[in-house]
């Protein structure tokens, strides 16, 4: 459920039907105006867990501000890589999903906030979703920060499955930054990369680290600038995240 909101200059909720995924999908808005951020929730979880779990309050003063204005979308996790259908829909049913990032939420921004910026974040499943969408829209998005994110939805880590069960196909890899970040070799697109603010923040004891590790590397073998940060214990909370958002966005 939605609980009451913080003190900000503008808290506004909005709804409308996807034509992308055919269904409703909820959102909600925070300031008047400053660099536009598009934030997406932990796996599974809603569109206003970032105001319930006080990241919202973590960051009203840049927000009363006008430094920032933060757009929280919704999940469909459950629909794609939660969900119990083939493996082969399910990435088809996350293209989706983007597809209603950028034809719908994207143009939603833009008709509101004429920042020239627009940056994109998420904790946990969501720094997934930022750093995939980030990448490989470079001229869409001006900033990334992936904080606790995993990167390879195909590898099996301790208490966390491949999402796809062993199916593997063309969606899958440019989907993975893991997987396609390394070859990528065109210099148009590796330009455009390079203009981009990146930073991936991780804890050390994160079951994580590793995957963030090799994609810092990934990233510095294509000679992408960025910023990589390892945190003391598992930081994979969202105590850690009220901090990190202070820091990073």
């Amino acid at each position: 459920m939605i609980t009451s909101a913080p003190s900000l200059a503008k808290r506004e909720y909005q709804k409308w039907y996807s034509p992308a995924l055919k269904r409703d999908m909820e959102m909600l808005v925070f300031g008047k105006k400053g660099m536009p951020v598009l934030f997406f929730p932990t796996r599974s979880a809603r569109f206003y867990d970032m105001e319930n779990w006080k990241i919202i309050d973590a960051m009203s003063g840049k927000i009363a501000a006008g430094q920032v204005q933060v757009f929280c979308v919704d999940s469909i996790d459950k629909e794609s890589f939660y969900s119990d259908i083939p493996p082969q829909e399910r990435i088809l049913r996350h293209l989706e999903f983007e597809q209603y990032i950028l034809e719908e939420v994207v143009p939603f921004i833009r008709k509101r906030n004429k920042n020239e910026k627009l940056a994109v974040t998420g904790c946990s499943l969501g720094a997934f979703h930022a750093v995939n969408i980030g990448l490989k829209h470079p001229t869409i998005f001006s900033k990334i920060v992936g904080m606790s994110g995993r990167y390879d939805l195909t590898k099996s880590l301790p208490f966390f499955d491949d999402l796809f069960d062993g199916y593997f196909d063309e969606n899958v890899y440019f989907n993975m930054p893991n997987r396609f970040v390394p070859g990528i070799t065109d210099e148009v697109l590796l330009n455009q990369l390079r203009q981009l603010d990146i930073t991936i923040v991780i804890g050390r004891d994160d079951p994580f680290l590793p995957d963030n590790e090799q994609l810092s590397a990934s990233l510095n073998a294509i000679g992408v600038p960025h910023h990589f940060y390892i945190w003391n214990e598992e930081a994979h909370r969202p105590r850690y995240w009220r901090q990190m958002v202070k820091l990073y966005l």
